[in-house]
């Protein structure tokens, strides 16, 4: 039988892995011919293990920084691990494992105390913070492993201060209830970026399992760690302080890999400052690493998107005011005294409504606190609002606000169309309005 009976009907592949060919035999049947130059003992020992701990379809059914997301938190967990275990023999040795002079019902009362007092902080801090974790998790995320290690540090340090053994170890519990809050919100949102095909479910499952092993891995080293520090305070900080290191690093190593295309304020901000510079709107890869991974992002105005009408005035000029010359579906309330912008957003609004609302208040802000005269967007513009700006600093210009308007009805929209063309998702943010909405008649209603 020669190579030209034999035709090639249709190849098929798995994700991008290596291509298989079918072929039509003579006889009428299909023959399998995959890739001659795979090997296939090596492809079937990678195959598992990818189909184990990585989600169906990878690469192309995640985000472009999932693996180096993934090495780096591998990393981190694993040296977690280690001092968490040393963590716990310090707390189990001071609540009297081994100390016969100690009570079950002494160590008992400790451990409900500890669990109890995180109980607490847990239900604290998702109500007060719950709603601000998915604007900035990667934020969060740091801040979040930063109070774990400090927590494990005061379990660690807990046995040396016996009079204070119960507070510490509580304080420890609270912040640890906190980090995981934290941590599995923040999880969770970075898994919905990471999820590229409505797979959450299995990129969330297959993080687990990798997770998973990371832990047995950190438990067979501990089983060698443990014997060896157990009577020496010095070498189990030496440790400790060893792999803290190593984990504070691997996390801010894991977040700075995350390359998010949703604007939060931080990002829209680090946009716009570019592009009011340079008439140009920056691609997620290029603002991404700029953007801060401290919280408590640093601005000259305080911002507050979707606040209620009556903590921002109750004048019906300040009212009235603020819908001359606007036909969005927002309105903006400046108080320069307190240096606040408020935003108020209609009911229609949506998530274009909300990023331009949010760049209007950014503009105000480079208008008060910055050199516009560098700009190369509309600089004669910039330099005329913010000489209105400043030329009064308790009385505005009646006209300022209209002619706002005006700026933001010409750029915007070039602006937005920018975002869209260097890969930003503009259908949905993380600018963190709040739930507030209300109606207002446009002046040509008014009017009528």
């Amino acid at each position: 039988m020669s190579d030209l009976e034999i035709q090639t009907l249709c190849m098929e592949s798995y994700s991008s892995r290596s291509a298989r060919h079918y072929q039509a035999l003579p006889n009428g049947r299909l023959s399998r011919v995959a890739d001659a130059s795979e090997d296939r003992h090596w492809h079937s020992l990678r195959h598992i293990f990818m189909s184990i701990f990585l989600p169906q379809g990878y690469p192309e059914s995640v985000s472009k920084d999932y693996l180096a997301y993934q090495f780096w938190d591998t990393i981190q967990a694993f040296a977690s691990s280690i001092t968490g275990t040393l963590a716990t023999q310090a707390v189990l040795k001071g609540v009297g494992v081994g100390d016969e002079t100690s009570t079950v019902a002494a160590a008992t009362v400790t451990w409900i105390l500890k669990d109890g007092t995180g109980m607490l902080g847990r239900i604290a801090f998702a109500w007060s913070k719950g709603s601000k974790l998915d604007c900035d998790a990667k934020q969060w995320r740091l801040f979040a492993d930063v109070l774990n290690d400090v927590a494990i540090f005061m379990e660690i340090m807990a046995p040396a201060f016996p009079a204070c053994f119960t507070l510490i170890v509580c304080t420890s519990g609270f912040f640890k209830c906190i980090v995981g809050v934290a941590g599995g919100a923040t999880r969770a949102a970075l898994t919905m970026h990471q999820a590229r095909r409505d797979n959450m479910a299995d990129v969330s499952a297959k993080d687990g399992s990798q997770e998973t092993l990371v832990n047995l891995a950190g438990l067979l080293f501990s089983l060698f760690l443990i014997p060896i520090v157990a009577d020496n305070l010095h070498l189990t900080y030496a440790f400790y302080a060893l792999f803290t290191i190593l984990h504070l690093y691997a996390n801010y190593q894991a977040v700075r890999a995350v390359c998010m295309e949703t604007l939060n304020r931080a990002r829209l901000h680090l946009v716009l400052q570019h592009y009011l510079q340079w008439e140009e709107v920056p691609g997620p890869a290029i603002i991404n690493p700029q953007e801060p991974l401290l919280l408590g992002f640093h601005q000259q105005l305080k911002i507050s998107l979707g606040t209620p009408l009556y903590t921002v005035t109750s004048s019906v000029a300040d009212f009235q005011k603020a819908l001359e010359g606007n036909t969005t579906n927002y309105l903006i309330f400046f108080n320069r005294p307190a240096g606040t912008i408020s935003i108020l957003l209609h009911r229609q609004a949506d998530s274009v409504d909300v990023i331009k609302a949010y760049t209007h208040a950014l503009i105000l802000e480079v208008l008060l606190h910055q050199d516009v005269g560098m700009c190369a967007l509309e600089r004669v513009s910039l330099l005329h609002l913010q000489h209105q700006l400043c030329k009064e600093s308790n009385k505005e210009d009646p006209k300022i606000h209209s002619e706002m308007h005006q700026f933001l009805d010409r750029i915007f929209p070039k602006f937005l169309a920018g975002l869209t063309a260097a890969g930003w998702v503009t259908d949905r943010n993380l600018l963190g309005p709040g739930e507030w909405r209300m109606e207002w008649l446009s002046a040509e209603k008014k009017t009528l």
